[in-house]
């Protein structure tokens, strides 16, 4: 594979390529490379896929492209894999990575990351090769209505069934995937299609379309609503955590010092200097400091909260407090979550809008939250800490299992801000959303709204091209490793430095407490033990095992002192996972 240099702002030139597949002469262009030129023009970094005869043809353009600006072209070995590493792009930069695969069931094995992408916002574009247009309607090899099959799935499910406008397909695919709410697009490219001349100029990327600035009687209304309740609360859910309205939200903070409460993919909105501010996170299961400070609160600002990461039956069964939606979509009504004052501008605009008002009228000095109310937070606070207290003692003479709090405050020592830290599902992810700290928006990565096992390592393969020269590092349980484990291919191709930590019990331990406190016993959870020390050496990567005489310290030291791939198996204590349900907020308490 030949590495093209990047440029950020490029003009398109011609995309160099020996193959014609109609015959046609040399110097006319073929649809994949108008598709590649609207690729370039629209800031696409990289494609990842895996090719086959029904796609092959944009592969051809992608490895010999002379273009500058050209993306790069990442060969992973699972489609799936493909589409959560472009959505993990897309996640942390905005703008879509990109997934190939060819006809049938390569099409299909997108579909997970695809619907992963869709619900949990994750602007992705994905192409899938097709037979030839006169073979869709047959019984052939590899053909399946790859269109029909996506569309349930994605923002946009379209078959091009024509060359000319294959490129100006891509250009609206952009456009909707990157629209709030954003997700995964699809696009089914019959072979003939690809290979096909174009006889029209490539479409190019249109104008970013501008949010209009809220109005002036909306931002006040909201301040003396917010300065009139006893204890007004922030929900800062999925799209609060883009980078622009993040620092929006800090700047509102710093003058008007309300509590935040963060979903999982809210994480790492409040920043160092705001921890104060922070009341932890809610998510999965209604027990947590988060979750009282909502029930108690006279005033709940949700911005950016999205039902699918967790529904308002469990933070607002009572209904009892107003609601004040700030959004760039408009939100799901239910019966739990019917805002009174819905404000959809935009949340950046908003907050950015509400901060002016607040240094004109006099900055911080003009407001505080009530004394009791203060008294409760402090309260509140001491809790919150006392529950990510890490618990047990440094052992490396044996394999005893590590309680999962002490591997947390372990990684806490060694991982900076600037890190990016990838979380798989699992029991370990529970552990992680609710005691690992984060203070840099999209640095701390869940999937919460499909719960998708094997998300960790594509995600953190991610993080490593579009964040270079970082450390990164991905949280899995041994189970869901090997949904993607076979990407560390691609992290040792690319030589990618991720410390892979894998929470090692042999289960599928987050479907087993569960079952254990439903039915007193366990079904269908247990797994073969695995030696993903060898296992990562298979592939060229290092690994080590925590235990015998290596302790859990110095296994994280030396795999954050490496400059590639490492795996570092863990053996885990889950046996205080009932725990993870238990005092449960009653239903209708008020």
């Amino acid at each position: 594979m030949e590495t093209m240099q990047r440029a950020s702002v490029v003009q398109p030139t011609a995309v160099e390529s020996d193959t014609r597949m109609d015959g046609a002469p040399q110097d006319q262009m073929l649809a994949s490379e108008a598709l590649v030129r609207s690729m370039l023009d629209h800031g696409i970094q990289y494609v990842f896929g895996i090719p086959g005869a029904k796609v092959d043809q944009l592969f051809e353009t992608l490895q010999y492209s002379k273009a500058p600006g050209t993306p790069r072209l990442i060969i992973t070995r699972h489609e799936q894999d493909a589409a959560l590493m472009a959505a993990g792009v897309g996640r942390m930069t905005g703008t879509p990575g990109v997934a190939v695969a060819t006809s049938g069931p390569g099409a299909s094995n997108l579909a997970t990351g695809l619907v992963t992408a869709t619900a949990e916002g994750d602007p992705v574009i994905a192409i899938a090769g097709q037979v030839p247009r006169n073979d869709v309607s047959r019984l052939t090899h590899q053909s399946i209505d790859s269109r029909g099959l996506m569309a349930p799935i994605t923002k946009s499910s379209v078959e091009v069934q024509d060359p000319d406008t294959l490129s100006e397909s891509f250009a609206n695919a952009y456009a909707v995937a990157t629209n709030s709410k954003q997700g995964a697009v699809f696009l089914s490219v019959p072979q003939d299609v690809m290979g096909h001349t174009v006889a029209r100029e490539h479409m190019e990327r249109i104008p970013v379309y501008q949010q209009q600035e809220p109005d002036p009687s909306s931002v006040s209304m909201l301040i003396e609503r917010i300065r009139t309740a006893k204890l007004p609360v922030i929900l800062a859910g999925m799209r609060a955590s883009e980078r622009e309205t993040a620092d929006a939200l800090r700047r509102f903070l710093a003058i008007n010092h309300l509590p935040v409460v963060e979903t999982f993919q809210g994480a790492g909105i409040i920043s160092h200097d705001l921890e104060r501010l922070y009341f932890g996170r809610v998510g999965l299961f209604r027990n947590q400091p988060g979750d009282e400070i909502l029930r108690r609160s006279d005033l709940v600002i949700t911005l950016g909260y999205d039902p699918i990461e967790y529904e308002a039956r469990n933070w607002n069964a009572d209904r009892h407090a107003p609601i004040i939606c700030i959004d760039d979509v408009i939100p799901e009504l239910t019966k739990e979550f019917q805002p009174d004052t819905v404000i959809s501008y935009g949340i950046a605009p908003v907050l950015r809008a509400l901060t002016a008002l607040c240094e004109a009228n006099g900055g911080a000095s003009s407001w505080h939250l009530p004394d009791s109310s203060r008294e409760y937070l402090d309260g509140l606070r001491r809790r919150l800490e006392s529950n990510s207290a890490p618990k047990g003692t440094s052992e490396g003479g044996d394999a005893t299992p590590v309680h999962p709090l002490r591997i947390i405050d372990a990684l806490q020592q060694r991982v900076s801000d600037d890190m990016t830290v990838s979380v798989d599902v699992g029991s370990h992810y529970i552990w992680m959303a609710r005691n690992f700290r984060s203070y840099e928006p999209r640095h701390l990565l869940f999937s919460n709204g499909m719960q998708t096992l094997g998300v960790g390592l594509p995600w953190a393969i991610a993080a490593a091209l579009v964040r270079p020269g970082s450390t990164v590092v991905s949280v899995s349980g041994d189970g869901g490793f090997l949904f993607s484990g076979q990407e560390l291919d691609v992290a040792v191709r690319e030589h990618l430095h991720i410390v892979q930590l894998i929470w090692n019990d042999d289960h599928y331990d987050m479907v087993r407490f569960q079952e254990v406190a439903k039915y007193g016993r366990d079904a269908g959870v247990a797994l073969g033990h695995v030696d993903f020390v060898h296992y990562a050496e298979s592939f060229g990567a290092r690994g080590v095992h925590v235990g015998n005489g290596t302790s859990l310290e110095d296994a994280l030291d030396w795999a954050f002192a490496q400059d590639g791939p490492v795996v570092v198996d863990i053996p885990v204590d889950y046996s205080h996972n009932h725990e993870l349900k238990e005092s449960l907020i009653p239903e209708g308490l008020s």
